[in-house]
């Protein structure tokens, strides 16, 4: 920094120093370093310091300062991270960045766009739906809880950036990420159609007010000509009113094409966190060598049943058991399940169980069974007749049989554990040996 004085013009020149890092992010003297205005204070002399302080006082005058307005409502940011503008316009400078969670609050409301004012005090503009309730969040946090309890239905990963949103819909706020490569517990599923997305009213819309000037417009004079009546429908209306509802034959209400959907599955994260994605980006973590028999249908959960030691090639191996379901938008989760088993002499899995053609809910589970060497999982199937029972199952090498049949409610939509009712198991049907033994004994009976 130097100083130099014009003799002529008696004109004070002041030259600073090169500014360090932060300094020259802005030319606004409100940037400018405390550690160089300790020597232009002193550079400038008395009448450059009167120039130096009105700078300094005038450019901290003009700062921006936090608002008084009174809050309307409070609302939290829903994505990982939100853009609050300066104005509505998508293409209006950035002026605050928050994260999930971070509260706003909500200062006016124009259509879908929402004036916020941050915690820093900053004010600007975002979407009104990338904004969540304080009920939303108290949603998230009980989801959280109650699906810490649910057991897992099998690993997904993810191959590509996937948002995971609050509700079962894709308007509904994205609250985080999975990254590349990620992984998820599946924990629940549904299927929910199309809807136009449901804003929550964060705001009340501010009017404002027009005054009314006076009108140039001379009105008429006299009274008004009378209200002419109501037309009359035709008189062929009932004929041109068809076809009616039961006019149509049963193959044209079928041919009615459906509502568009979603398949959505609920995911829990390694930290507890919990919420909705799409389920056909998700791919079950099954092993390449059980997963190449899906045959083309989406297994939709699996977990292991033992362990079995292959002393040929050195390797532990897994059984498994799987539920997959056809191509579509299903309300259940799987209509066939699948025993897998290794096969030490051959080297390969080979199937040991499966049923097909059923309606199956969450949760499948394994199963201790006491006092036996076998291991036991269970399934919930539903019924030819509509009812829904939680089937035990005992595995035994390459035997499965049926242990128990317990009758629970329908499964409740969304969620992952139908709710039992106390009621009696129901025994599994006896074998033909059982009935000859049973017939035998009341024959000596009688006897």
């Amino acid at each position: 920094m130097g100083f130099h004085r014009h003799e002529r013009t008696d004109r004070t020149d002041v030259l600073l120093s090169p500014l360090s890092h932060r300094g020259r992010q802005s030319a606004d003297v409100r940037r400018l370093p405390l550690a160089d205005l300790s020597p232009v204070w002193v550079a400038a002399g008395r009448s450059g310091r009167l120039v130096v302080f009105l700078l300094v006082l005038l450019a901290t005058s003009c700062g921006p300062r936090p608002s008084s307005e009174p809050a309307a409502a409070a609302g939290f940011a829903g994505p990982n991270t939100l853009n609050i503008r300066k104005d509505i316009s998508g293409k209006s400078p950035v002026i605050a960045t928050v994260h999930h969670g971070d509260k706003l609050d909500i200062l006016e409301t124009r259509r879908r766009f929402v004036r916020v004012r941050t915690s820093a005090g900053l004010e600007g503009w975002t979407d009104a739906n990338l904004l969540m309730t304080p009920q939303q969040m108290e949603n998230l946090q009980v989801m959280a809880e109650n699906t810490s309890k649910l057991p897992n239905q099998g690993t997904a990963t993810v191959f590509d950036v996937l948002n995971v949103h609050a509700d079962p819909a894709r308007q509904s706020p994205s609250v985080y990420q999975i990254p590349e490569k990620g992984t998820v517990e599946v924990i629940g599923h549904r299927v929910v159609p199309h809807s136009p997305p449901v804003v929550a009213k964060l705001a009340p819309a501010r009017r404002i007010e027009v005054k009314k000037g006076k009108s140039k417009t001379p009105e008429p004079e006299g009274t008004p000509p009378p209200v002419p009546p109501p037309a009359q429908p035709p008189l062929n209306w009932q004929e041109l009113s068809r076809p009616k509802l039961r006019d149509l034959s049963p193959s044209v209400l079928l041919a009615a094409k459906p509502a568009a959907a979603d398949d959505w599955a609920l995911v829990r994260t390694k930290d507890g966190k919990a919420g909705w994605v799409l389920a056909r980006m998700l791919s079950m973590a099954i092993p390449d060598e059980v997963a190449q028999y899906a045959e083309g249908h989406r297994i939709t959960a699996y977990l292991p049943l033992g362990e079995v030691r292959d002393k040929e090639r050195g390797e532990v191996k897994n059984n498994w058991l799987w539920t997959t379901v056809t191509g579509g938008l299903q309300p259940y989760e799987f209509d066939s399940f699948r025993v897998f088993v290794w096969s030490a002499r051959r080297h390969h899995y080979e199937t040991a169980f499966i049923e097909k053609n059923v309606k199956g809910y969450y949760p499948i589970e394994s199963v201790d069974l006491p006092g036996k060497d076998e291991k036991g999982f269970s399934v919930i199937v539903e019924d030819k007749d509509g009812q829904v029972f939680k089937r035990t199952y005992g595995f035994s090498g390459y035997h499965v049989r049926m242990i128990s049949k317990v009758a629970y409610a329908a499964p409740v939509e969304g969620t992952a554990r139908p709710q039992p009712k106390n009621e009696p198991a129901v025994a599994p049907p006896k074998t033909l040996w059982e009935r000859a033994k049973a017939r035998w004994a009341a024959i000596r009976g009688k006897s």
